[in-house]
């Protein structure tokens, strides 16, 4: 009935009501003893065990086995008697058998306590989380093995408490996992684990700080994603910093037309003006005889956008309708405020308390939303864009001028007419992104001295670090060295302690973190 069953004779099977019950009986075999080796057939007497098995046909199965305890007859043994084992069946002090022990285990290390007794219960094992958590905690981990390149990177396990991950960056498997960032926690696994000879790490001083200590022989790899990460937020604190001038990147409203000055409906809107752009743009180019794919790519575009506007026969195809627009409470009074503006009146305060004289109800804020396009000596109603936000703009610096779209290179063409330090951020982003792009760290002596004289307050703090830790940031760009294993097994992690509602301790999640890993080797 089941390979497992081979090595006994079963003697009985019968149901006991919902339990399938067997009894069973070794068979009169020597035995090997545990200690010395030696083989013995004297029987000492016999006992029964009972052992839980896997369920079949929906019913859990008990085993009765009958076992005999033998005499060992080896004159240098100190073991007088021993328990005969059968194998596949029974294992020392176990109430399961091996299989269903393989079971419980797994069930522990892919849903963890609660889950784990969840699923159990649905195949008729029933076991409590607690005890499914202990079954797990007693599995052993695979050994170590010293690996050539090694990944490390710390992780937030609660509020201000933090681990490390040591990440075989060759295998891609998770070696070690201990709580605490301190410089330490590296430092002392490289003393007891030698010959790791290249480490990958982020920028973190802590890190750079133990892997020295641990194994000063070792060649430190600065991770090229933290490097631009770390470029980035800087270019966002200089757009912030520049706030004044980011309005500048939008264009000057024109004035809306007549429809007698243009039958033929003129852009009036941004809109409208923005899908004759990329109308032009892309009929321009749609005559070469490229694909639409490689249009794409030239514009910046989406390679649906370009087959829309190539196959339309004029822009206005391609403009999406717009709702009608709402009425506010300010629309009876728009040529009262135009004839106050005219006559001197430029406080929307007074202007907002003349119209509420008048029975006005709105906020003071829509007047001045309202006269702010006569401030530009444009018309009221003409629409306006809004200036991009300093995190968007940072987005159109560090995004490869091949692959942005005309809004946003149109926006940084006005945007650097007006401000020059956002032109030389832009320009010192694209040093360091030519040098990732090829691997060449061969400008990386005077990059740093360039951020410097950039005269940026954002850059002279990345200068001091890259000075510092120049090195590493070297074996980053021109080796193929990354921490891209050590991020995807944090998130691994944290995917684990989520699902064990956020409560597991750093030994569990050691354990489940790893065994997983090499679990899905043997199950992908």
């Amino acid at each position: 009935m089941s390979p497992h069953l081979d090595g006994v004779r079963v003697e009985r099977v019968w149901s006991a009501g919902v339990v399938v019950r067997i009894a069973a009986r070794t068979r009169e075999l020597r035995v090997v003893c545990p200690d010395c080796g030696r083989e013995s057939a004297r029987v000492h007497s016999r006992c029964l065990r009972r052992l839980a098995d896997v369920a079949a046909g929906g019913r859990p199965v008990l085993i009765t086995l009958s076992v005999r305890r033998l005499f060992c007859d080896g004159p240098g043994c100190d073991r007088r008697t021993f328990a005969e084992q059968v194998d596949g069946l029974t294992v020392r002090y176990q109430r399961r058998s091996p299989l269903l022990q393989h079971l419980v285990e797994m069930a522990g290390v892919l849903l963890a306590g609660r889950g784990g007794a969840r699923l159990l219960h649905i195949l008729k094992a029933p076991l409590s989380r607690t005890s499914v958590l202990f079954q797990l905690m007693r599995m052993r981990l695979p050994s170590v093995v010293t690996p050539r390149v090694l990944g490390v990177d710390d992780f937030a396990l609660y509020a201000d408490v933090y681990g490390t991950l040591l990440v075989d960056a060759g295998t891609r498997l998770p070696i070690e996992l201990r709580s605490g960032r301190d410089a330490g926690q590296p430092a002392a696994w490289l003393r007891t684990h030698p010959g790791v000879e290249v480490v990958c790490r982020d920028g973190s001083l802590v890190h750079r700080q133990g892997i020295r200590e641990g194994a000063p022989d070792a060649v430190q790899a600065s991770d090229r994603f933290h490097l631009w990460q770390g470029l980035s937020e800087r270019v966002c604190d200089i757009a912030a910093a520049h706030r004044g001038c980011l309005p500048e990147a939008v264009p000057e409203p024109e004035p809306a037309p007549s429809s007698s000055a243009d039958p033929s409906g003129a852009a009036d809107s941004p809109a409208r003006r923005h899908a004759k752009r990329l109308f032009e743009a892309v009929h321009a180019v749609s005559n070469t005889g490229r694909s639409l794919s490689a249009i794409a790519r030239e514009l910046g575009l989406n390679r649906r956008t370009v087959a829309k506007y190539a196959r339309a026969a004029s822009w206005q195809d391609c403009v999406r309708r717009t709702a009608p627009r709402r009425s506010t409470s300010l629309d009876p009074y728009p040529e009262h405020l135009r004839q106050q503006w005219d006559e001197g009146e430029h406080t929307a305060t007074v202007l907002h308390e003349e119209i509420v004289a008048k029975g006005c109800l709105g906020h003071c804020q829509r007047v001045k939303m309202a006269v702010a396009p006569l401030r530009r000596g444009l018309p009221i109603g003409t629409p306006r864009e809004r200036p991009p936000s300093p995190r968007q703009v940072a987005r159109w610096i560090t995004t490869t001028p091949s692959r942005r779209g005309l809004h946003a290179t149109e926006g940084l063409r006005r945007l650097f007419e007006h401000c020059p330090e956002l032109k030389r951020t832009h320009d010192l982003v694209r040093q360091f992104a030519a040098m990732l792009a090829g691997c060449d760290a061969a400008g990386l002596s005077d990059w740093p001295d360039h951020l410097t004289a950039a005269d940026l307050p954002a850059l002279a703090g990345l200068a001091k670090a890259l000075r510092e830790d120049q090195a590493a940031v070297v074996q980053g760009i021109t080796t193929p060295f990354n921490s891209g294993v050590n991020e995807g097994r944090i998130t691994d992690l944290k995917l684990q302690k989520r699902i064990m509602a956020g409560r597991a301790g750093v030994p569990l999640l050691r354990q489940r973190v790893v065994l997983m890993a090499h679990l899905r080797r043997r199950y992908p």
